[in-house]
């Protein structure tokens, strides 16, 4: 099984990052890589930078060097996952909904801390699209953002340690997701000083991905032809 890893931000150290984590936690035998996205920000945290990270990410399918079982998009927020899964022929997996859903199954209420003030609304939108606001408790966000954390998680921990305790306390979440691709790590360093379970978003993605290929879908991708402006390779992938 080999499993693609697709980073929408421009951080290939984020990239090598969960590429590393992820070869950790899957069964011996399965290839993973990764993909950064060509153009767009080092960090989303912005509704501007996300929507051109859903480009990115639709580009970065267009132009993945090699075939892949599954498709992981690996940034919490999933930018540009239905996109993702109408031009791809092999499931793609959203790390922020696999987090969600795997949350929601074994929480009654389950918080999101992460990382950029603007995230506590879009992560807020994201998970009422994704049908599951009544299990929501909170989304409690730090100033920095998912690059600074991942950069110097020694400095954040005190702050995520108290965000997490919030959530618990105050907003009674029975489930902590770490949300976004710079947490990911974090887990074990913070969950001994939890109490309740505390989870990031790639471990789910994979169980999820492993599921996905197990079921072996067959599907057609979808192609519109009357695009401009685009790079060459998205233009083809659209094209057909």
């Amino acid at each position: 099984m080999h499993l693609l890893l697709l980073n929408a931000n421009t951080s290939t150290d984020m990239t090598d990052r969960l590429v590393a984590a992820a070869r950790d936690r899957v069964a011996a035998g399965t290839e993973i890589s990764g993909l950064t996205g060509r153009f767009g920000a080092q960090v989303i945290a912005t509704r501007a930078s996300y929507a051109i990270a859903g480009h990115a990410a639709i580009d970065a399918l267009a132009v993945q060097p090699v075939a892949a079982d599954a498709i992981i998009l690996a940034c919490f927020g999933d930018p540009g996952l239905a996109a993702l899964r109408e031009l791809s022929a092999v499931p793609v997996i959203g790390m922020a909904e696999a987090a969600c859903r795997h949350a929601a199954e074994r929480a009654a209420k389950f918080s999101i801390v992460t990382g950029g003030r603007l995230w506590e609304e879009m992560l807020g939108e994201y998970v009422a699209s994704l049908g599951l606001s009544a299990s929501l408790a909170s989304i409690r966000t730090l100033a920095a953002n998912g690059g600074q954390i991942a950069s110097d998680p020694a400095a954040a921990e005190a702050a995520l340690l108290a965000a997490c305790d919030t959530a618990i306390r105050r907003d009674g979440a029975e489930l902590v997701i770490l949300g976004g691709a710079g947490m990911v790590g974090l887990v074990e360093r913070l969950s001994h000083r939890m109490a309740v379970p505390l989870i990031d978003g790639l471990t789910p993605a994979l169980r999820a991905a492993e599921a996905a290929v197990a079921a072996a879908p067959v599907k057609a991708s979808v192609q519109q032809s009357d695009m401009n402006g685009l790079s060459p390779e998205l233009t083809a992938l659209l094209r057909g």
